[in-house]
């Protein structure tokens, strides 16, 4: 078991493992960045183009998608789920904790922290029964972002970049984003193309002075002028194209420039990202005027989920395959009513609301909601009054998209320790979502030209999950 962060209670100081902490810190792939010109978002094209001709698969049967999208609110750091989602009421105190619980629309049971999304539970699925493989921050993080646990031979891609890969573009959108940028230790393309990664939008929606890096022209810079740029371009690659030896290779540079100047300069791209014309009504009923036990100041707790969400939203709806959002800081070693108090109104609101606007906007049958952590926590509450790791058993919840509505799925024992019905292997819940979405996870790609592996090892459909 990791060691505990020596810290007081109700302190301001950050209560997580040091390994948890690092990862916001840890260098990230930037898939964007462009200039006025729009240069390195067409190698972002470029790449993804050479990379459909190079990257040859095995053959796969392909199956009927039930879902388009996936929009996955990530909660890193390891989510209590005795106080949220698999509360034990009548297990002794340093068990059950200092919570009570609330009675959902199907007549099951949360923790009476999420009053919200009791009321929307019979849109949703709980599932109280995850297995994983690892109680390290950065090992099951990569776990359930890849499917695969780390090793020192092979790096596997994101399930976002396996989605991009296999689905491609609906849209000139990026079918790939992370808000506002993806977690760290959640790995990488892998062996896939660099273009696969998530577009990161490097600003946070509900901040002061949000605004989405790259796609904007500089305010220095006049449309005319962008257009002089792009025809000098023009013409310098023309010139270069009399001496290349392969001019197919600058035939499908200039189609895939072309793509990165549409995307600039697409007023229906530019609102995808903006919250300009959503209601404020649309903002509180993803719970934007929620705060925590202490307010909205609070240092290290991420304010704006609610605006995350929307945008995460907004990007489903204009083509975006993939978007992950993340929120909090759960590595409650120390205090966990002090953690749970300062994030989870937030969060409850912000669950329900996504549920309801999804299923308002009739955008459930074809969006999958999902809410993740890497693992969960211990069911004793140590002397600190938190929680250790826990990858043993621990929930998920998960919502639309072809998913069963309304059902709990799988249980754990009296504490919270093991399954004791319809364990779930995080493998075989990827290899469902997959399947919701039309790729057949059993399906071999070349790795490095030669080397065939399996988007999920020896992950199986579960039947109770899907309608």
């Amino acid at each position: 078991m990791p060691m505990r962060t020596k810290t007081t209670k109700r302190s301001t100081t950050r209560q997580g493992c040091a390994g948890f902490q690092d990862m916001s810190r840890r260098g990230i792939l930037r898939a964007g960045s462009l200039s006025a010109l729009g240069l390195s978002m067409g190698d972002f094209f470029k790449l993804q183009a050479a990379d459909n001709r190079a990257f040859t698969q095995a053959a796969g049967v392909k199956k009927e998608a039930k879902a388009l999208s996936v929009i996955q609110l990530h909660l890193g750091g390891g989510f209590q789920q005795q106080e949220s989602f698999d509360p034990k009421p009548e297990a002794p105190v340093e068990i059950r904790g200092q919570f009570g619980v609330t009675k959902t629309s199907t007549g099951d049971y949360l923790s009476d922290n999420f009053p919200r999304t009791a009321k929307v539970a019979d849109k949703l699925t709980v599932i109280q029964s995850m297995v994983g493989k690892i109680p390290d921050h950065g090992q099951a993080t990569y776990h359930l972002f890849t499917g695969y646990t780390p090793t020192a031979v092979i790096d596997y891609p994101q399930m976002g970049s396996i989605v991009s890969h296999e689905l491609g573009q609906l849209t000139e959108m990026p079918p790939y984003v992370a808000i506002p940028k993806k977690p760290g230790f959640s790995g990488s393309t892998g062996f896939l193309s660099s273009t696969h990664g998530p577009f990161e939008i490097g600003s946070d929606p509900g901040g002061r002075s949000y605004q989405v890096r790259d796609f904007s022209i500089p305010k220095h810079v006049s449309m005319e002028r962008f257009d002089r740029r792009q025809t000098a371009r023009q013409i310098i690659e023309e010139r270069i194209k009399n001496i290349e030896a392969d001019p197919n290779t600058l035939e499908t540079m200039d189609d895939l420039y072309k793509q990165a100047y549409s995307l600039l300069t697409s007023e229906e791209s530019q609102a995808a990202f903006s919250l300009d014309d959503e209601t404020e009504a649309t903002k509180k009923l993803y719970g934007s005027d929620v705060v925590g036990l202490r307010g909205p100041d609070r240092k290290y707790h991420p304010k704006g989920l609610a605006e995350r969400l929307i945008v995460a939203r907004r990007l489903v709806e204009s083509g975006v395959r993939f978007v992950t959002v993340n929120y909090g800081n759960w590595d409650c070693h120390v205090d966990v009513k002090e953690n749970t108090l300062d994030q989870m109104p937030a969060l409850d609101a912000a669950i329900a609301g996504m549920v309801t606007d999804l299923d308002q906007r009739g955008l459930l049958d074809t969006t999958i909601f999902w809410v993740t952590s890497e693992f969960g926590r211990t069911p004793k509450v140590n002397r600190d009054g938190g929680r250790d790791h826990h990858a043993r058993c621990y929930s998920n919840l998960i919502a639309g998209g072809g998913f069963t509505r309304g059902q709990f799925y799988g249980k754990s024992d009296a504490i919270g320790a093991e399954p004791s019905r319809d364990a779930v292997p995080l493998e075989d819940l990827l290899f469902t979502i997959y399947h919701q979405l039309g790729i057949d996870a059993n399906k071999e790609l070349l790795a490095f030209g030669t080397r065939p592996i399996e988007i999920i090892p020896d992950g199986k459909l579960i039947k109770g999950l899907i309608g």
